[in-house]
């Protein structure tokens, strides 16, 4: 893992990949927005926040099932990822993302965000609850 630049995390959607990105030293993730999903444009757009964000690693959403297990949303992840090292000079990593999205969206219930606004802000919201979880695992 590098240990200069910031941390950005990625939680994959069917539409929207939301992004998420920490502080320079790495304490404390915050959402950033959200890149449209479909290849190659998407790793282009991921690519160019790296570059432009003095990034110096990406953590991807690894949605495991409850049971732990790995099913096909989590092979996704897994093959994103493998593409992603592909196109990135910086390393990328997986995160457990269990219950990422039901957290983000119980989070903005409880701030008031309703309807149309919740569904477009889950994505990055979720983003940041697994970029936060990777940050604080072993003291980021």
């Amino acid at each position: 893992m590098s240990s200069r630049g910031r941390a950005l995390g990625l939680d994959l959607g069917d539409a929207r990949i939301g992004v998420a990105i920490s502080d320079d030293a790495r304490r404390l993730a915050v959402p950033f927005g959200t890149v449209r999903t479909g290849a190659p444009a998407d790793l282009q757009a991921i690519a160019a926040l790296v570059r432009e964000h003095d990034v110096g690693v990406v953590v991807v959403g690894l949605p495991l099932l409850l049971s732990g297990e790995v099913g096909e949303r989590a092979h996704h992840a897994e093959r994103f990822a493998g593409a992603l090292r592909g196109v990135l000079s910086v390393p990328v990593e997986l995160q457990d993302e269990r219950l990422s999205t039901v957290e983000a969206e119980r989070s903005l219930r409880d701030a008031g965000t309703t309807g149309p606004r919740r569904r477009r802000s889950v994505d990055r919201s979720a983003a940041t609850v697994i970029l936060q979880a990777w940050l604080d695992r072993a003291g980021r």
